[in-house]
């Protein structure tokens, strides 16, 4: 396992230690290292067991005391950071109004910003978006050139964690390539649910454009965006005739297990679409199934959805909600 940061070990013992014992130490740093502290610990969220073992033998090996489990925080920092140098002083590093370089950009003017991103590397964009709203992250995506769109939508597809330090080193040098060492804490990143969420904000037409044009590279990876795009509850948007049409493609058992765990609006939903009689015997399909495991369940809602989506390429119903999209 990697070492962490300076900071990060410092920002972990401060807040192991005692208030009584933070605020003296706090006392001793000058505003930039306290700023320093402060950006990382805004960015950790998670330490591995084993580099907090590490860290603790480190600091133990060092002083010869024995330290508490991280009260952990930016709040425990403000708070020790106002018993050492003061209200005044404190608010001055961490009052509201004060954004850090990632606030800022994600709050930059998307075209702009775009045209700044264009000749940098796609992995690099990709990190940037993958901590920004979908709404922004949307909008960043449409002012990149065309070409550039799908191979970031690739990169944050297959992104699951970034180094905790790289948002602000970008956000201050956006030229500079994304590190390659592995020494500082991770963020976690759902680059699959990122990627499914950012198309469906930026609608039908460029969505499925941009998911066309990463088939020709990477077909898998563009199909699990789109299984992921939709869940089994979307299914409600399907009016009653097409929902008798996407009735007729699945078999009467992978339904009644997909139902087991579905909301009673979905349930009602489905049924609604079948004769009363057909209604009933899948009432007692669902009850006689007993218990089943939840990854069958689950099996049996993801076929479902693609042969929803299935359909919708041919035409024969919508999931389309009417909601509000980037234009």
């Amino acid at each position: 396992m990697a070492e962490l940061t300076g900071p990060e070990k410092a920002v972990l013992m401060l807040l192991s230690m005692d208030e009584s014992t933070a605020v003296p130490v706090v006392a001793e740093l000058d505003a930039t290292d306290i700023k320093k502290l402060r950006d990382v610990a805004l960015l950790m969220r998670e330490v591995p067991a084993s580099s907090l073992d590490r860290v603790y033998q480190e600091f133990i090996a060092r002083t010869q005391q024995a330290v508490a489990v991280p009260k952990g925080g930016e709040r425990y920092l403000r708070k020790i950071t106002t018993r050492a140098l003061g209200e005044a002083k404190t608010n001055e590093l961490f009052h509201e109004g004060a954004t850090s370089a990632m606030e800022r950009l994600s709050s930059a003017d998307p075209t702009q910003l775009g045209s700044i991103l264009e000749r940098e590397h796609p992995q690099l964009v990709a990190a940037l978006m993958s901590q920004m709203s979908t709404d922004r992250a949307a909008l960043l995506l449409q002012a990149l050139p065309e070409e550039q769109r799908s191979v970031v939508l690739e990169r944050l597809s297959t992104m699951t964690e970034i180094p905790a330090g790289l948002l602000e080193e970008v956000a201050a040098a956006l030229s500079t390539e994304l590190p390659t060492g592995g020494t500082e804490a991770a963020i976690s990143v759902d680059g699959i649910s990122r990627s499914a969420a950012l198309v469906r904000k930026l609608g039908r037409e460029l969505g499925e454009a941009l998911l066309e044009n990463m088939d020709q590279g990477n077909s898998a990876l563009a199909a699990e965006i789109r299984r992921s795009m939709y869940s089994f509850e979307d299914l409600k948007v399907i009016d009653k005739k097409a929902m008798r049409d996407l009735l007729k493609e699945i078999a009467t058992d992978r339904l009644a297990l997909a139902l087991k765990t579905a909301s009673e609006e979905l349930k009602i939903h489905f049924l609604s679409a079948m004769s009363k009689r057909a209604a009933e015997m899948m009432r007692e399909d669902m009850e006689l199934l007993g218990g089943v495991r939840l990854s069958d369940v689950e099996a049996a809602q993801r076929e479902i959805v693609e042969t929803a989506l299935r359909l919708e390429s041919e035409g024969v119903l919508s999931l389309d909600t009417g909601g509000e999209q980037i234009v």
